[in-house]
């Protein structure tokens, strides 16, 4: 009797230790307030959408690195958007926080600004991280989707003659007014193109308090006329 219950006991233990490292195999748990991703990380690799960091003992003076503290502070030290040398890195301090399991949600005052990794991998030693659009992310690529439709709309046909042209308002500051103005020919769709100006106003306006968007509340004047200029039609003001 002794013999099955030892055996039933090992068994048990067996199991359980198989099914918790299926599970971690599967899905990366993270305790925020005892995690790995406490520390230095740099010697970044980018490889396709991925991006492997290794950790370090303190932040390289001459190349990318990510600081995570248990206070929820950030610290990105960047060469900013310019890359030409000579390379000048400074630190960018933000915050942290996870978005929920295995998503980290990081704000900075850096030219990437906001923005989310995906956790794909984290030990004693490395970090690897895809990007991740938030929400707000998406909805934005889909407005700039319809302007670009709206643009190309516009330059779809050579500026020759100015009198075929007209210039309309688009978009809408989240203070109120329109972003600026566009051109327009009559040789083009014109219902169709003055319909996707109206639906992407209405649209930008919708997202601006959406997400509690703040901008200039300065008014942008109208242009009097049309140009062409080497077949591209240029607002005059």
């Amino acid at each position: 009797m002794k013999t099955k219950t030892a055996f039933l006991s090992l068994f048990l233990t067996v199991f359980l230790f198989s099914c918790e490292i299926n599970n971690q195999s599967n899905e990366i748990i993270i305790d925020p307030n005892n995690s790995l991703l406490i520390g230095n990380w740099a010697e970044a690799n980018y490889q396709d959408e991925q991006i492997t960091f290794t950790r370090v003992n303190s932040l390289p003076n001459d190349s990318y690195g990510i600081l995570f503290k248990k206070n929820a502070i950030f610290t990105e030290r960047s060469s900013g958007w310019c890359g030409t040398p000579p390379l000048t890195f400074s630190d960018y301090v933000g915050t942290w926080e996870f978005a929920e399991e295995g998503l980290v949600k990081i704000t900075t005052t850096s030219f990437t600004g906001d923005f989310q990794w995906r956790i794909l991998e984290l030990s004693e030693e490395k970090l690897v991280v895809k990007r991740e659009l938030s929400s707000q992310e998406i909805e934005h690529r889909s407005l700039m989707d319809l302007f670009n439709e709206i643009q190309n709309l516009s330059y779809s046909v050579s500026c020759l003659n100015a009198t075929d042209w007209s210039f309309v308002a688009y978009g809408s500051k989240a203070c109120g007014g329109a972003q600026g103005y566009i051109a327009y020919s009559s040789q083009i769709d014109t219902a169709s193109f003055l319909k996707k100006i109206e639906a992407y106003a209405q649209a930008e306006k919708d997202f601006n308090f959406k997400w509690g968007l703040i901008s200039d509340c300065s008014i942008t004047n109208p242009p009097t006329s049309v140009k062409c200029q080497n077949g591209i039609p240029t607002l005059i003001y």
